[in-house]
């Protein structure tokens, strides 16, 4: 069933998009159960004997081949099953017993003593980046999710590319090391005129870029400065480089020019990291008489400014016009670009860009190439037979429509069912909203509460590199699968606030 929201009457892509999201939810629930079931009944053969056909197990359990074949897979990962082209399924011969476990415990000695030598101990928390890639429990509500729901997925139209580019001539080669040469120039289109695609390198994702970025513009022992708040994986990244983030206020316009100038002169620090369009997780864009200060700032102090342009492909549909990116402005190569397609397509397709311009290019690519050697290139055509088919305008068309409205639906059920949580933005891109708790609440208590309620959220702490200057959550309504979701995480949330608020009061 699709919820109306305000009276409104649900749209067709609506209606699309929740019958779509129930198909796939229906046939990897079947998937599963007929795994159960079979697992269950594998000791009925000896090793090696054989199971019932694909034919007889579609009749017996009343089940598609899709679903037995991707059953039969997942018993096959598992090393229960062996499968055999035009023979069938077969029952695994028995696991060996496994060796005793070994006394690992030195590494706590090894690994504590080469931190004494380090300028900045490289042990990251990586508790923040795990929350947004861990699938939740059956019948929780993801509002912690960083990435589309599969319904908001160009599925088919991925398969397809996939398809497409698995025929071309070629694909399984090696690609050149920087990326295929249309793909880049398809990138370098993207960043603004001032780009080529001599100037881009394809990567292994914007987690890959960004990583590329920091290893390559700063030495272990720097100081870096980031946005704050800003993403915790980025945090993970300069920590795991060994570097030290230095936090810049971000304010509803973005960095504040003034802090960021400080911030340069107090620390020496030659690598400004920030997100100047719909900044995570405030959902800020930077205003356009600080785009030319926050350049001006950089080139006086030598330094570097990484640009995380990562949700310019999840604009919402009432945006209006969008800046141009701040490499656009940029010509004396200050600015160095990253940006992926895994935001606005699937967490599974795993590709990025970096564009720079300047003798740091090859450094970059250096760094690049030592890291990951190039990005398959199959994966690269499929990239590059997806953006440039019909299928990928309409995507991002219809993504914008959704985006907004999921936006605008949590807004009213926070409004309505939670007044006493502060929503001082409203964003018009990005997949988020980024809500401050009441004065004195315990965040963590109200983040455990709503897991136990059956919904799961973000806590504010980790996208601060120093001391939060407020309680706040950061709740997604992506990775949903719909308007009726986001109701029910909503309901579900005021009772773990009633709880956690509650005992505070008490």
């Amino acid at each position: 069933m699709v919820a109306v929201v305000g009276g409104a009457s649900p749209t067709a892509i609506e209606v699309a998009v929740v019958a779509l999201s129930c198909a796939v939810m229906q046939e990897r629930s079947s998937v599963r159960e007929l795994a159960d079931v079979l697992r269950d009944e594998l000791n009925r053969y000896p090793p090696g004997g054989k199971l019932p056909s694909s034919r007889t197990l579609v009749e017996r359990h009343h089940v598609s081949p899709v679903t037995v074949s991707r059953a039969l897979a997942r018993l096959a990962a598992e090393g229960l099953v062996v499968t055999r082209p035009g023979a069938g399924a077969f029952r695994a011969a028995a696991r060996p017993t496994a060796p005793p476990a070994g006394d690992t415990s030195w590494q706590e000695v090894t690994l504590s003593a080469d931190a004494q030598a380090e300028l900045v101990p490289r042990a990251v928390d990586a508790s923040a980046v795990l929350v947004t890639l861990a699938a939740p429990a059956p019948g929780v509500v993801e509002f912690n999710g960083g990435y589309l729901h599969p319904s908001l997925q160009p599925e088919q139209a991925m398969g397809a590319a996939l398809a497409r580019a698995g025929r071309r001539p070629g694909a399984w080669g090696r690609p050149p090391v920087e990326g295929l040469p249309e793909l880049r120039e398809w990138f370098a289109r993207s960043v603004g005129d001032r780009c080529t695609a001599a100037e881009v390198l394809v990567t292994a994702g914007g987690q890959s870029a960004l990583t590329t970025a920091v290893r390559a513009l700063a030495p272990p022992g720097a100081p870096v400065l980031v946005e704050s708040p800003t993403y915790p994986g980025m945090l993970a990244i300069a920590r795991a480089a060994g570097l030290r983030p230095v936090p810049v206020p971000v304010d509803s316009d973005g960095v504040r020019p003034e802090l960021l100038a400080e911030a340069f002169r107090a620390t020496g620090a030659r690598v400004f990291i920030c997100q100047p369009l719909f900044q995570n997780p405030t959902g800020a864009v930077l205003s356009p008489e600080r785009r030319p200060q926050v350049l001006r700032i950089a080139r006086e102090a030598g330094a570097f400014v990484v640009e995380d342009d990562f949700a310019r492909r999840l604009v919402h549909e009432d945006a209006g016009p969008l800046p141009a990116s701040l490499a656009a402005d940029d010509p004396d190569g200050v600015v160095v670009h990253v940006s992926s397609l895994t935001k606005a397509a699937s967490a599974s397709l795993r590709v990025g860009m970096l564009a720079a311009r300047g003798p740091v290019l090859e450094r970059l690519r250096a760094i690049h190439v030592v890291d990951t050697f190039f990005v398959p290139r199959p994966l690269q055509e499929a990239a590059l037979e997806l953006v440039g088919s019909a299928a990928w305008s309409r995507h991002l068309r219809a993504l914008a429509g959704a985006l907004r409205s999921r936006r605008d639906t949590m807004a009213a059920a926070l409004r309505r069912e939670l007044p006493e949580l502060a929503v001082p933005h409203l964003p018009a891109g990005g997949h988020h909203l980024w809500v401050r708790l009441p004065e004195g609440t315990d965040e963590p208590a109200v983040v455990s509460a709503a897991l136990r309620a059956g919904v799961a959220v973000t806590p504010g702490r980790p996208y601060f590199s120093a001391e939060a200057p407020a309680a706040r959550l950061r709740l997604s309504f992506a990775a949903v699968a719909g308007p009726a979701e986001i109701h029910e995480g909503v309901r579900r949330l005021r009772t773990a606030c009633d709880e956690a608020l509650g005992a505070v009061r008490a």
